[in-house]
């Protein structure tokens, strides 16, 4: 992970809030849809609308989802109560959003990073979605805007807020943290995470401390939808903290605006307490108290979440399991083609490296295991280079042919030492300087060499030379 760009002795310290929308077929407390895209203030209901006398009813699958991935991330699932959290604001016409306070249904859990970092999750408790406001005219916010308009479909939605603790030391690790919870959740099938849609957002709580001392003043960056974004603005608002501090100041604690064109965060509001919002329980809802049995049924039907899914590919090809091409793998759904390419025996090695560097495009996830496999015999075995296995393996992706006809038709074959080494002799002999200087380099010339005598010989060669034979040839004349 990088770190943040802060002047010596500072240190970054940053929490998130997730918020994302779970994936049911009707709101939180009504029987509306739950729906994106339609058009405007047509999902809704007297629910939606907090008309007089509207009750509502909770949704028994947003529970079933939010107790899914609760688990998934190492929760414990406890007895909960819902709350009103009053505010005035157009987006949820009741003036009260119903939220989960002082007692939420997941609490105490942890995710693992693909590098092994383990971050905290404090809490994930379920709550409302409000209303979408655009504001018409100026650059989109309130301030400026001539007026604006309130679209209630989004009200009422049921929605899943994930609080981690403030583990997070690198906007590269904040990416990462998102990135793997995304993942999670869609895993669970609780959520899309799509966040260019709105179904996954992120607040930001960023401050900067000298390590060893407390932690500063935190302010929360709100509704960042996407990775850079993320990545960006806790960039910003460190160096613009860091900054305030060393001229002297101090840091007040605020809600702030990313501004993506211009890349820098303002001032929103002054930052609320919960006393602001005056909590209290929610009283048309009974507490929420989910068995031990429905928990374990739940627990029981989970699917392998990525990181077991990293540490199962890692184990079976005998690596650590913070390799980036494992995760890279994973991440792409191709570790079952992997691990059962593995099974039949392939290369540990040329699997991960074909998985991960040669098998992006479509089809790739229809790949028969035997072919990959066959593949990788015929290169281990010196039938075809890395080069010409490559080639043979997109048209086995384009085709599901076999690879030995594949490479047959291709006119591969292995290439005989004796022809081998004259191609690389007269490649030698055609590049006198470069080899005296490859011949009487340290390891650092010689290594930028390498690249230049490879390449000469597979080209003379139309691709039929193995890399790895012609390194280590080239070192064999060099030392004499």
């Amino acid at each position: 992970m990088t770190t943040t760009l802060l002047p010596e002795g500072w240190e970054l310290i940053v929490g998130l809030e997730v918020h994302a929308e779970l994936a049911t077929a009707t709101k939180m407390f009504s029987a509306a849809p739950n729906m994106f895209g339609d058009d405007p203030n047509t999902n809704i209901d007297p629910v939606t609308l907090g008309l007089p006398g509207s009750l509502p009813v909770l949704n028994e699958k947003a529970v079933e989802l939010a107790i899914r991935l609760g688990l998934a991330v190492h929760c414990s699932v406890e007895p909960s109560v819902f709350s009103r959290k009053n505010y005035f604001y157009p987006d949820m016409p009741k003036d009260f959003q119903i939220s989960q306070y002082d007692k939420p249904i997941n609490v105490d859990g942890w995710l693992e990073l693909p590098d092994g970092t383990v971050i905290g999750i404090e809490r994930a408790h379920l709550e409302e979605d409000t209303g979408k406001s655009s504001h018409m005219g100026g650059d989109g916010r309130i301030h400026g805007a001539s007026h604006s308009l309130v679209d209630y479909n989004r009200a009422g939605v049921p929605l899943l807020e994930i609080v981690s603790r403030p583990d997070i030391r690198t906007p590269d690790q904040a990416k990462a943290y998102v990135s793997e919870l995304r993942s999670i959740l869609v895993a669970t099938g609780a959520s899309d995470g799509k966040m260019e849609e709105g179904s996954m957002r992120v607040d930001a709580n960023v401050s900067v401390h000298h390590p060893g001392e407390p932690f500063g003043t935190r302010c929360e960056i709100k509704n960042l939808n996407s990775l850079r974004s993320l990545g960006r603005a806790i960039e910003y608002e460190a160096r613009r903290q860091v900054d305030v501090l060393e001229a002297g100041e101090t840091i007040r604690q605020e809600t702030r605006h990313w501004n993506e064109a211009e890349g820098r965060t303002s001032t929103m509001r002054v930052k609320e307490d919960a006393d602001d919002y005056r909590y209290f329980p929610e009283p048309d809802l009974v507490p929420l108290a989910p068995s031990a049995e429905w928990i374990e049924q739940i627990r029981a039907d989970l699917p392998p979440m990525p990181a077991e899914r990293r540490a199962r590919l890692a184990a079976a090809a005998g690596v650590p399991k913070t390799t980036d091409s494992v995760a890279v793998i994973v991440e792409r759904d191709l570790d079952g083609l992997a691990l059962a390419t593995l099974e039949l025996g392939a290369d540990p090695g040329r699997v991960l490296v074909h998985v991960e560097q040669n098998l992006s495009g479509d089809g790739s996830a229809e790949l028969r295991p035997d072919l990959l496999a066959a593949l990788i015999a015929l290169e281990t075995g010196g039938e075809l280079t890395a080069t010409q296995a490559k080639q043979v393996l997109a048209d086995v992706v384009a085709t599901g042919a076999d690879p030995a006809e594949v490479a047959k038709a291709k006119g591969f074959e292995a290439m005989s030492s004796d022809a081998l080494f004259t191609a690389i002799d007269e490649i030698i002999a055609g590049s006198p300087d470069e080899w005296e200087r490859f011949r009487t380099g340290d390891q650092k010339a010689r290594g930028k060499l390498t690249g230049f005598f490879v390449g000469q010989v597979m080209k003379a060669t139309r691709g039929q030379a193995d890399g790895g034979a012609v390194t280590a040839r080239l070192n064999e004349l060099a030392a004499g």
